[in-house]
């Protein structure tokens, strides 16, 4: 997955939950998102319920999470530590880990980290400044 469309995003989550139901096998990149969804129970009845979730739009000014953009910000940040990409996070996230001694907390300071790049890239119309990322998750580590 690339560069999917909110629908595959959201068919993605749906079927890996719905395999994970089921019993039935996943792929490793099922399985790296089923643990992301597994930490978060809180967003498992919108994998639930398609039919009323797969068409909704999560306006920020709802002040309601959006959990496929949440669960995907997690998945793309597994990636990222498991390939080291942009070099350098694994270790910058270890030293986080280490400061926060929880690794959830720690991934969703990780992610505060990527949301602001992401941001920041679209808002410049760059492309996305892994150092500053770098950065970003050395000054959580340190704060």
């Amino acid at each position: 997955m690339f560069n999917p469309s909110r629908e595959q995003v959201r068919e993605f989550f749906f079927a890996t939950w719905r395999k994970y139901r089921a019993g039935e096998p996943l792929s490793g990149l099922e399985a790296m998102a089923l643990d992301v969804v597994l930490a978060h129970p809180e967003y498992q009845s919108a994998l639930e319920t398609p039919e009323r979730t797969r068409e909704r739009d999560y306006l920020p000014e709802s002040g309601e999470a959006n959990p496929f953009l949440h669960l995907s910000l997690h998945l793309a940040l597994e990636e990222q530590l498991s390939v080291d990409q942009p070099r350098g996070i694994a270790e910058r996230f270890a030293a986080l880990l280490s400061a926060r001694n929880d690794r959830h907390a720690a991934l969703h300071d990780a992610l505060e980290c990527l949301g602001e790049m992401v941001w920041r890239a679209q808002l410049d119309r760059a492309p996305p400044d892994g150092e500053a990322y770098l950065d970003c998750l050395a000054r959580r580590a340190r704060d």
